[in-house]
């Protein structure tokens, strides 16, 4: 994709607010409101994730598509942690290497979305569900309505899951992280501590496959911000525009800073990644690479619902893994979304999209489908398999 296109593709998931003086209000409110997280955790995690671009941790980066406000409970976040950290433990019982946790969680409220409209129930198309911090998932116009109010929710949600956090006393921390889509939510609330400047809505941010072009709003406001910063890198990637992002990211070249999620697809890793991972470092960067093999391969069911298949995502793992090892790079880790909830979101195996499709029972996710905690342990497993006994990549 050009620039321009990326450009335009950014734009696109700016959100039709119906009042910019609601919306100026609302970021005057979380200007003043205290930040959710501190410096000195985010410069924890960046400690942590140099151990992992120099080779010496793993990370596990995994949670819900799309959080929900009805669903935010001391309850629910203990088991998004528990799931989180029994991945861990298999990760460092396999490998030997520490876990480094991180949530798609306080602050996962928004969704990058490919359609402004999508049909409502009578037929009629009804404005697309954007995440709980911009409208509601009710199918009704209504309630599709962007409401900027919904941003101090959001906030709201995200300080109770990181109290939460803060009180657990388990000895292996979980980090929040979530996608900077919002400008609306994330400027406001930057904060600057002894002359640094950080986002305090999240320890690790990112910029997804729709919005990384370094002149959105989102890449500027990361480059600004002392955080870890996350990337999604879809197949139409470029040379020129990995380096592009690596200079506007991480222009010092700090192994702690920068974290490359591709996205790549099962039929597209060998082709695309071993360009990527050429140009990346000839910059001389030393980014944290993980493996999101959700995104890219994702299948979109008669009924309008999507769904992943398992094979699909263990093919795209195991080929990440040695495409990586064989460049002479660490792949650190995963991203996934995925539930601790026994979902049927995802399906088991290819054969279960014969016939007339899958059935899926329960399906609670209000946008993409998540893995059910056997299947994220399967995907962890091939990523375990495949590290511990890399492939050999042949042209």
């Amino acid at each position: 994709m050009t620039a321009l296109g990326q450009v335009a593709v950014a734009s696109a998931q700016a959100v039709p607010w119906p009042s910019a003086a609601a919306v100026h209000a609302v970021t005057r409110e979380l200007r003043d409101r205290p930040p959710l997280v501190d410096l000195a955790s985010c410069t924890a995690l960046r400690a942590r994730l140099a151990d992992a671009a120099r080779g010496r941790a793993l990370v596990l980066q995994a949670g819900d598509c799309a959080e929900m406000f009805h669903e935010v409970t001391p309850h629910a976040t203990e088991r998004k942690c528990a799931q989180l950290e029994l991945l861990g433990q298999a990760m460092t019982g396999r490998t030997g290497l520490p876990a480094v946790l991180i949530g798609r969680m306080a602050g996962q409220f928004a969704k990058p979305r490919s359609y402004a409209t999508e049909p409502g129930p009578d037929g009629v198309p009804i404005p697309v569900y954007r995440g709980d911090a911009v409208n509601s998932a009710a199918p009704d116009p209504l309630a599709r309505v962007a409401d900027p109010r919904r941003m101090l929710a959001a906030y709201t949600h995200s300080a109770a899951v990181l109290d939460h956090l803060s009180a657990r006393r388990a000895a292996v921390p979980v980090w929040a992280s979530h996608e900077a889509l919002l400008p609306e939510y994330e400027e406001p609330l930057v904060r600057q501590e002894h002359g640094t400047r950080y986002a305090a809505s999240g320890h690790l941010l990112w910029v997804g496959e729709r919005t990384r072009s370094v002149r959105g709003p989102q890449v500027r406001l990361l480059a600004d911000v002392a955080n870890p910063v996350g990337v999604k890198l879809g197949p139409g990637t470029s040379a020129a525009a990995i380096i592009e992002l690596v200079e506007a990211l991480d222009p010092r070249r700090e192994p702690e800073r920068l974290v490359l999620i591709t996205r790549l697809g099962r039929d597209r890793v060998r082709e695309v990644l071993p360009g990527l991972a050429a140009a990346v470092a000839a910059t001389g960067a030393r980014p944290v690479w993980l493996c999101d093999p959700v995104h890219g391969n994702t299948i979109r069911l008669a009924d309008g619902r999507k769904t992943r298949v398992v094979p699909h995502l263990v093919a795209e793992v195991r080929d990440f893994v040695a495409v990586l090892t064989a460049a002479g790079l660490h792949p650190a880790g995963l991203h996934l979304e995925s539930s601790p909830d026994q979902v049927t979101e995802c399906v088991d195996e290819v054969e279960d999209l014969s016939g007339a499709g899958p059935v899926l029972p329960w399906y609670a996710s209000a946008c993409d489908p998540r893995l059910n905690p056997g299947q994220a342990v399967r995907v962890t497993r091939a990523f375990l398999d495949a590290f511990t006994r890399p492939a050999v990549v042949r042209p």
